[in-house]
């Protein structure tokens, strides 16, 4: 590794998922945050322990004058990416990695694609459970064609409730999009990626009805769904199903994933991070169920447990940044489009549309 390999990263928005990137680059030769820009003192204080060498700024402006940052991580709450990419966007082009979901609604997707046009520096969207390593062995045995063509795939997380957030934020869809854009733009984005197509109609149905009840900010009770079902019909005549549920930190996994086509199955099932399930160590497993001879086969998926201790997304983004790295030094390229990013805002939107209004919604 050479000095000039170094990259210094500048984070904008100073909250868990900020820590958890910080903690992940920890992990990387040649990786160092130099600066952190949140206006809340307490997170800075946290911060300050995550990144004892980085400069704590209270803005994004003061972030994106400096000269000791090479690439940018952009970790705000949702509905100040726009305004903070915009920002962004008005200094040098340097590498970008933007958390999801990029924007809120698809219109202000729309004004962020017409900014973005004349940035000449990479623009990444921070999908990371592309890179959970039990999904990226999931999808390695469908490239080997175990399952034939893909007709259904099924999605399940049941979880634990939104974390607090500060100025609980994330209590309301005005500021996260909603849980079907906030939560499940992850899922839309893996059925695109799984399937390699692309939706043409939704259905969900979902309610808010155990989580959050009794809680009021400002005299205002939280409007954040809790559970749902959506089915996607695909282009190519695959469906797809998620079923979330933000009311079950029981589960022994937290996701599972299972891909069905006319030669068998493949599925993957995902733990929880072991704080938020009861601290009992559980690993990852893949299936592999061919259809014939039937001799199905349950196999671990084992990761570094210093890359697990580094977040809440079971190694996700620890690999995702080895990916973004390559980007940021001209390497390889941006494998999370704002393209990508965008159309998971849209599909998440459409659900939400659809569960407020009971009927199917057409992309």
């Amino acid at each position: 590794m050479t000095a000039a390999e170094t990259l210094r990263y500048g984070v904008i928005g100073g909250g868990m998922m900020a820590r958890e990137h910080i903690a992940n680059l920890a992990l990387i030769p040649g990786s160092a945050v130099t600066a952190i820009a949140d206006p809340d003192s307490g997170q800075q204080a946290l911060n300050a322990e995550a990144a004892p060498d980085a400069a704590l700024l209270a803005d994004a402006a003061a972030l994106v004058g400096r000269d000791d940052v090479d690439a940018v991580i952009v970790a705000s709450p949702n509905h100040t990416h726009l305004d903070v990419l915009e920002q962004v966007f008005a200094g040098p082009p340097r590498p970008v990695l933007v958390e999801k979901p990029v924007v809120t609604t698809p219109c202000l997707g729309e004004r962020l694609t017409a900014l973005a046009a004349s940035w000449r520096a990479p623009l990444w969207v921070a999908m990371e459970y592309r890179y959970m390593p039990p999904i990226a062995a999931l999808r390695e045995e469908l490239r080997k064609g175990v399952a034939g063509p893909l007709k259904m795939l099924t999605i399940r997380e049941h979880r634990y409730p939104f974390l607090e957030k500060v100025g609980h934020w994330n209590r309301f869809n005005a500021n996260t999009g909603g849980t079907m854009v906030e939560k499940c733009c992850h899922f839309f984005d893996l059925m695109r990626l799984i399937l390699e197509d692309e939706p043409r109609r939704i259905y969900a149905t979902g309610g808010a009805d155990v989580n959050h009840r009794e809680e009021r900010y400002g005299g205002r009770c939280p409007d954040i769904i809790d559970n749902a079902y959506a089915v996607v019909d695909f282009a190519g005549g695959a469906r797809a199903m998620l079923e979330l549920c933000m009311f079950a930190e029981g589960a022994w996994f937290q996701e599972e994933i299972t891909a069905t086509g006319a030669k068998g199955r493949v599925a993957c099932c995902i733990p929880g991070p072991e704080r938020r399930v009861g601290g009992h160590a559980r690993e990852a497993m893949l299936e592999i169920s061919p259809r014939a001879p039937i001799e199905p086969r349950r196999l671990p998926v084992p990761v570094d447990p210093a890359v697990l201790g580094a977040g809440e997304h079971h190694g996700s983004t620890y690999y995702q940044h080895l990916r973004f790295r390559e980007a940021a030094l001209g390497r390889g390229a941006v494998e999370v489009t704002l393209a990508d990013g965008l159309k998971a805002v849209a599909m998440g939107a459409a659900a939400e549309r659809s569960i407020a209004e009971g009927v199917p919604v057409d992309l």
